[in-house]
């Protein structure tokens, strides 16, 4: 079975148990993702959506953040983590989306990694989730998950990227980043993985499966 074959096998799969996956951060407009996928930063989804509804209602857009303080910014999200460095963070992209690009938020790798606290992960997600673009997030989980199941390998996140979008049709990429993510979030998880009630453990390439409850 070839790389591609295996991708195509093991997507197919986790899309048949999850037919619409999408990302588990909330929010209602590009900025407010953007806010959102910035405070994810080695922090769990489920603490961001619980501090995101203040925030918003606090800077419930690009221009109102933009007026804000550091210390109002770091209040809201001090349950985060990092706090200190993603307000700055916050505050310096908000900045930046007023002054340079009239508010929006922009829709090209190049422009989107130009702003504080973005980096090529979260420019992604911004293309893929917001403007539809064929753009591959590769988290922890992604980059975990791919040289388990034998469908990528490499020692950077954009090697990793690299060889998915070669294995992954182009109209696929945008929910096969979220089933992987999903799968490495509740399957295939860094310590003790469920290979025991994993869905593609038969064609996993990791050579723990077996003894981790799948044979």
């Amino acid at each position: 079975m070839t790389r591609k074959e295996r991708c195509t096998a093991i997507l197919g799969i986790l899309k048949q148990n999850n037919p619409n996956p999408e990302t588990e951060l909330h929010y209602t407009q590009p900025y407010e993702l953007l806010v959102a996928v910035i405070l994810s930063a080695q922090c769990t989804d489920k603490r961001v959506n619980l501090v995101t509804p203040n925030f918003f209602k606090k800077f419930p857009t690009v221009n109102v953040l933009q007026k804000g303080s550091f210390e109002e910014v770091f209040e809201l999200i001090r349950s985060i983590s990092f706090p200190n460095n993603k307000a700055k963070h916050l505050l310096g992209m908000a900045e930046k989306v007023v002054n340079d690009f009239a508010g929006e938020i922009p829709n090209e790798l190049e422009d989107l990694v130009k702003l504080p606290g973005v980096g090529r992960k979260t420019a992604n997600v911004i293309l893929s989730v917001i403007y539809g673009q064929a753009a591959l997030a590769v988290d922890t989980h992604v980059f975990r998950v791919s040289q388990r199941m034998g469908i990528a390998k490499g020692n950077t996140p954009l090697q990793i990227e690299s060889q998915l979008m070669k294995v992954i049709p182009t109209e696929e990429v945008a929910d096969s980043h979220h089933l992987l993510i999903l799968h490495g979030r509740y399957v295939c998880t860094a310590r003790s993985p469920k290979c025991y009630d994993c869905k593609v453990a038969h064609l996993c390439k990791w050579e723990g499966r077996k003894r981790n409850g799948f044979e």
